[in-house]
């Protein structure tokens, strides 16, 4: 076992601290990946205080990882020392059930293997990607393109993903009228990805405070859900509707939004229980998803669909020991849009 530099959560609720954590030896198919930036998720924040139950702890968290690879095992065929990589949500599954083999391993039926807060096959806790360095098996591993910078392109590996997966799902596209809940960390990719893709795009956010910047990312519409005449206005508007908040919503209202056959699809994980009037769903034949990340192969289109669009994350770089600080501001809405964490400070 080699030790590393990391900053760790050493219980629920405890503000993160500078330590070090044990990462495996580099196996036969296995990477040995220098982070250069993680991005802070607001999972993070969920796990760290143990908003989720079940939280291992000390805990590291981190699944937006950027970093170069330094050593590679003698059996790996698809990156060699040098090349610029990200890490995601996951770094292992069981690679055989129906639906690992389709490529969509997180909804893998054994479960798939958390970046952190998680056990790996071999039993040990996982640690994430508020580290100097990160051990992962190349399949779980995607490259990201020379034209994407590290830094920006680390809050695709979760947010990015996030975003693209429901909107390629459930074909955004031209024609098609989408609606983004919430312009955060998540929704301002989702703005960005399903313009893109060629749709209409509308912000429904709290408030019109942010939005000069949604018409920036590249919405076409911008309303204030705190307006009851909005959801007058916008009744049977949208195809789809992409919700990334972290907070209960009055789920019957924005179904209502939806056109006949339009699906409302949640992204963001509330800790409360929510409830919802099923005639919102019966009465226009209507659908609510959910949607979790993507798989590898996915998160791999995700990428170079970017690169080829020129999209990142808007980012607030900052220090390893600033991540308390950008704790909080991230629960006060206080960023724009996602916290990064430069490695080379931990």
């Amino acid at each position: 076992m080699n030790t590393v530099a990391a900053y760790a959560a050493p219980a629920a609720n405890a503000p993160l601290e500078r330590t070090t954590v044990p990462r495996r030896p580099v196996g036969e198919h296995d990477v040995l990946i220098e982070i250069k930036y993680a991005g802070i998720c607001h999972s993070d924040i969920h796990q760290a205080r143990d908003g989720w139950g079940e939280g291992i702890f000390p805990m590291v968290p981190g699944h937006e990882i950027a970093g170069v690879v330094t050593e590679t095992g003698p059996g790996v065929t698809r990156f060699a020392v040098g090349d610029r990589v990200g890490v995601g949500c996951f770094v292992d599954s069981c690679r055989t059930c129906s639906f690992c083999r389709q490529g969509l391993e997180q909804y893998c039926t054994e479960g798939m293997t958390p970046t952190y807060n998680g056990r790996g096959k071999d039993g040990e806790p996982t640690y994430g990607g508020y580290s100097t360095h990160i051990v992962v098996d190349e399949n779980y591993t995607v490259r990201i393109p020379d034209s994407l910078p590290l830094d920006v392109a680390a809050p695709l590996l979760c947010a990015g993903i996030t975003l693209y997966s429901p909107l390629v799902h459930w074909k955004a596209g031209p024609g098609k009228k989408v609606a983004i809940v919430g312009l955060g960390g998540l929704g301002h990719m989702g703005v960005k990805i399903a313009h893109a893709l060629g749709a209409e795009v509308t912000v429904l956010s709290q408030t019109l405070r942010k939005q000069t910047d949604g018409f920036t990312l590249g919405a076409d519409h911008f309303h204030a859900t705190s307006d009851p005449e909005t959801f007058e206005k916008l009744a049977g508007t949208f195809d789809l509707i992409v919700s990334t908040v972290a907070v209960p919503l009055d789920f019957s209202a924005y179904l209502g939004l939806l056109k006949t056959d339009g699906t409302l699809v949640n992204v963001g994980a509330p800790e409360e229980p929510v409830s919802l009037n099923l005639f919102s769903l019966i009465n226009a034949r209507r659908t609510l998803a959910g949607s979790m990340i993507g798989g590898i192969a996915e998160t791999q289109e995700m990428l170079d669909f970017c690169a080829e669009h020129g999209l990142g994350s808007e980012i607030e770089l900052i220090r390893a020991d600033q991540v308390n600080e950008a704790y909080e501001r991230v629960l006060k809405s206080d960023v724009r849009y996602r916290f990064v964490i430069d490695a080379s400070t931990i």
